[in-house]
């Protein structure tokens, strides 16, 4: 019944244009930031561009390690989406009420939800390529071509993509909880919209100037979804230098937030009555 169920939740996800609408989105956005970063960075160290011409202001000019930095564009910029698309999945069951014939086949209301937060887990973790075909496949190319090795030998730079493809996954598995949680779509949009585009990188910035706030911060879902990748440029960008959290904790605490979106969504407004 639970297989059923997922290949139920495909077929909903896949007969809709969101998904690869924002799939095209997504690939068009990592691609132009993480190749005019990548030139940008790549060019100031390489000495092709000159610091002065785009006005550091005197501030560091080496990035350190280039790839690992741009090909994490992918889960730290382009997680919005898997996110959305999750709310999206999830809040559109309540808005077409779709979600009556769905129970009236699996009654079992927690199955049907696991269902979707399963199937949506792996459509974001495609997410993650497309995110990461751009991210990667532009952004290494532009480092090649400024002579800067792309580092796609390397084993480390392989675990990057994995852990950024669990990442995507659980981002939208946060969206399926967001969506259940708030099954309004406009409040959920806004407040996905609203609390990563500007809430979180705020919060990020504002803790990151004294050690005893960054080492909350890193407790952010953002910071830790970084931290389990890896890399991303606001652990750069970071005043203070706290240490993130290690990979495994950020993978954690990004499990523990979609788990306690489910788990209050489900309470709150997934048992109730439909019509």
């Amino acid at each position: 019944m639970f297989l059923r169920s997922v290949s139920a939740e495909f077929a909903k996800i896949f007969t809709t244009r969101l998904w690869w609408i924002l799939a095209i989105v997504l690939f068009g956005y990592i691609g132009l930031l993480a190749g005019g970063l990548a030139a940008l960075f790549a060019g100031i160290q390489t000495g092709v561009i000159s610091p002065d011409a785009v006005n550091t202001g005197g501030g560091p000019t080496d990035f350190g390690s280039l790839p690992p930095l741009i090909y994490s564009f992918a889960s730290s910029v382009g997680y919005v989406f898997p996110v959305l698309l999750g709310a999206l999945a999830t809040t559109g069951e309540f808005r077409h009420q779709t979600l009556t014939p769905t129970f009236l086949a699996t009654p079992r209301r927690g199955l049907v939800l696991g269902a979707k937060t399963v199937t949506l887990v792996l459509i974001g973790a495609g997410f993650g390529v497309v995110a990461l075909a751009a991210s990667v496949g532009i952004g290494g190319g532009v480092l090649s071509a400024f002579g800067v090795d792309a580092l796609l030998q390397g084993a480390e730079t392989w675990l990057l993509v994995a852990r950024t493809l669990l990442a995507m996954g659980l981002w939208a598995a946060i969206g399926v909880g967001l969506g259940a949680l708030v099954p309004n779509q406009v409040a959920s949009i806004v407040i996905v919209l609203a609390f990563t585009q500007f809430v979180e990188p705020l919060l990020r910035l504002a803790a990151s100037f004294l050690e005893v706030t960054a080492k909350i911060g890193n407790f952010l879902p953002g910071a830790a979804s970084d931290a389990l990748v890896g890399a991303s440029v606001f652990t750069m960008a970071s005043p203070a230098g706290t240490a993130p959290l290690d990979w495994w904790q950020g993978g954690l605490v990004l499990l523990g937030y979609a788990l306690i979106a489910t788990v209050i969504g489900y309470a709150v407004s997934w048992k109730r009555d439909v019509t």
